[in-house]
């Protein structure tokens, strides 16, 4: 799946198996927004199906994505983009408590920094207990997971969220780990250029063979620059 945030005339989008629900984990300025939404992008292009962006819109202004320069701006999959924009967790749960009220299913949801959602103070007051955000974070994953096993049942549709940590590891890891076993991490690898890695933490599978994506994002576009097993770095 790593190769489904990059253009697919610069590389070949195999069909593979997808985990349902995937993360995207990586430091602040390293492109996360810009592999979603070209993540959107080609699910758009290859279902010719809509997919549903779920963001903030303030922080979407602040950091508008970037795409591989062969996209043509005026491209009709970008309509079947559907932009959503959320300010809380609140909303979250709204959307996926009704998910299967829609009359069609999207074939995939992407929501742009989840983990920044949920604020430390309304949740602590919400659940009156110090660990309200790690209780609503869990009850939320819980909803999507459900609203989209569910989903499936009928047709393909993929969830992938994104997160923003600092240092080496996936903040509340422990808590993403319940519901997603597929988990990619970007780590910078040298000026405006990010190494994207993938693990797979099913317990059917045991830790999968990591592969990994090399890109930069330069004069306002993401470049893929190769990918290889993690042994070869």
């Amino acid at each position: 799946m790593i190769e489904s945030f990059f253009d697919g005339n610069q590389v070949e989008i195999l069909e593979t198996h997808v985990d349902p629900i995937t993360l995207l984990s990586g430091p602040p300025c390293c492109g996360k927004t810009s592999l979603l939404f070209q993540f959107a992008y080609n699910c758009a292009s290859q279902s010719n199906a809509n997919v549903v962006f779920m963001c903030n819109r303030s922080r979407l202004q602040s950091k508008r994505p970037y795409l591989s320069q062969s996209i043509d701006p005026s491209s009709h999959v970008f309509k079947l983009i559907q932009m959503k924009y959320v300010e809380d967790d609140e909303e979250i749960k709204k959307y996926f408590a009704a998910f299967h009220q829609h009359d069609k299913i999207p074939t995939a949801v992407v929501v742009d920094d989840f983990g920044d959602l949920f604020d430390d103070r309304t949740c602590q007051e919400r659940y009156t207990n110090p660990r309200g955000r790690d209780l609503a974070m869990v009850r939320t994953l819980a909803l999507c997971y459900n609203a989209i096993t569910h989903a499936n049942k009928k047709s393909p549709c993929k969830l992938l969220l994104s997160d923003t940590h600092l240092g080496n590891s996936t903040r509340l890891l422990y808590i993403y780990k319940r519901w997603i076993s597929s988990i990619f991490t970007v780590k910078g690898d040298g000026p405006g250029s990010f190494l994207l890695r993938n693990k797979n933490y099913s317990r059917s599978c045991g830790l999968g063979k990591t592969r990994i994506a090399k890109y930069s994002i330069a004069l306002k576009d993401l470049v893929f620059e190769g990918i290889t097993d993690d042994n070869e770095q």
